[in-house]
């Protein structure tokens, strides 16, 4: 200081200069406490804020969609109405089965198209399922009656007359999310012959937010965080420029969703055969579907158990489950070949369950690595216990090791997706901006 032309009397002593270094931080400290708590809570707020506009859109859509089943039970009066849905159904999960749920009950019975390998590729890159594997994921579905494979990924007016001539088709249905190839609507020439009828996606999950999750290797989908980023995602490093590529679950999971996706399920009757075959069933795939088509035929009535989060994460580790409990138990809902389900299943079968259940047979697939002395003792015991030959060889693993094998290729197509949802989310909700928060009960509605 002296260089600088200050007098050397005026110099702070070593005790100025701590106390100085002191009132800093209190102040630092102070402010914080004041005003930095405040924005904390600012944008906590707003993130909650956020999330209960979600679910008042998801609420009014779902009350348009009822009106339209009220339009169309009565434009019915008996007759046949054929709803037609089309897609890739890549990686199939609960959020196309709702989707075939919604579209189903606009009409009597549904057709699902099933696009073509060669077309999705030529659109939008080639799929994680082929063919055969998706097919066999849509036709295990039980809200599908009919399935038509290899449909073009654009819907053509050639095409759409095509269908509607040979499948008898009333309505084309798709979701309210864009689908747009070459800066044009696939569906528009549906829109233009009054052949369209839209429905809500189900928000919280999508293919592009299930691949995110286990390229991030994380475990935050097996709960919801108290406090994520700002979009509710994870950052991820690498050459993604920090973009967001995956999410934790925000699938409001309600009793309303579960009663809708237990339509027709009943209690067996006293002279049924119950089979009883437990997993974790994540990432529900044709593999699944194959081996409970196979174990739903050695009885009358098949119960499906689902491991918690916690029991598959402690036996197969890693990130796994990819799907979280409510996720799962969904997905095995859905499947056409399962009669009932036990959510979070017990990993041991004991005698109490089996006589409870009134199991007459517990199954498990022959690939299965599981210690199955300590699991089927009791079923052993009984004498019901059956092993059965898996149809096919397909595992969660070829999934992980499909993703992987072009993992670069998936993260920029994550990226492009999430800014496209991004982008549309933001439109539907300004579309609500009337919407005051406390307004509802804070719920997500499903038709």
């Amino acid at each position: 200081m002296t260089v600088c032309g200050v007098p050397a009397s005026i110099h702070p002593t070593p005790d100025q200069v701590v106390l100085s270094i002191n009132m800093t931080l209190i102040t630092l400290i102070l402010y914080y406490h004041l005003f930095g708590r405040r924005h904390l809570d600012r944008r906590r707020k707003l993130a909650a804020d956020l999330r209960l506009a979600a679910e008042r859109v998801h609420e009014l859509e779902e009350k348009l969609l009822t009106f339209r089943l009220e339009e169309n039970e009565a434009k019915k009066d008996g007759k046949s109405v054929r709803i037609f849905m089309d897609g890739a159904f890549d990686m199939m999960h609960y959020g196309h089965m709702n989707a075939f749920r919604q579209g189903k009950a606009l009409g009597t019975q549904l057709v699902v198209g099933i696009n073509s390998d060669a077309s999705i590729k030529a659109c939008k890159g080639p799929p994680v399922m082929n063919d055969q594997e998706r097919l066999t994921a849509v036709e295990g579905c039980k809200f599908v009656d009919e399935v038509v494979p290899g449909c073009p990924y654009v819907m053509t007016a050639e095409y759409l007359d095509y269908v509607i001539k040979n499948y008898d088709i009333d309505y084309v249905v798709h979701g309210d999310d864009p689908c747009i190839v070459d800066g044009k609507d696939v569906y528009e020439s549906a829109k233009q012959r009054g052949k369209y009828q839209s429905i809500p996606r189900t928000e919280g999950v999508s293919t592009t937010d299930i691949v995110g999750r286990m390229l991030l290797m994380t475990k935050d989908h097996h709960k919801s965080s108290t406090f994520p980023n700002e979009g509710g995602g994870f950052q991820v490093s690498g050459d993604t420029d920090g973009e967001i590529l995956g999410n934790y679950s925000k699938f409001l999971t309600t009793s309303r969703m579960l009663r809708l996706f237990s339509v027709g399920v009943e209690a067996p009757e006293k002279w049924q055969k119950v089979i009883y075959m437990d997993g974790s069933w994540d990432m529900f795939h044709a593999g699944h579907i194959s081996i409970l088509k196979k174990a739903k035929e050695r009885g009358d009535y098949l119960i499906a158990g689902v491991h918690s989060d916690a029991i598959v994460n402690q036996h197969q580790g890693s990130n796994l489950p990819i799907m979280n409990l409510h996720e799962r138990v969904l997905s095995v809902l859905g499947c056409k070949f399962v009669d009932d389900v036990l959510i979070d299943a017990p990993y041991t079968i004991t005698p109490e369950m089996i006589a409870s259940l009134n199991i007459s047979e517990v199954v498990r697939g022959a690939a299965v690595d599981t210690d199955e002395d300590l699991r089927y003792q009791h079923a052993k015991a009984a004498g019901i216990y059956h092993k059965v030959e898996s149809p096919t060889d397909f595992s969660i693993k070829d999934i992980f090791d499909r993703i992987t094998a072009n993992q670069q290729r998936f993260e920029k197509k994550i990226a492009k997706k999430k800014k496209t949802e991004a982008e549309y989310y933001e439109n539907l909700y300004k579309k609500n901006a009337n919407y005051s928060p406390g307004t509802t009960a804070g719920r997500k509605v499903e038709a």
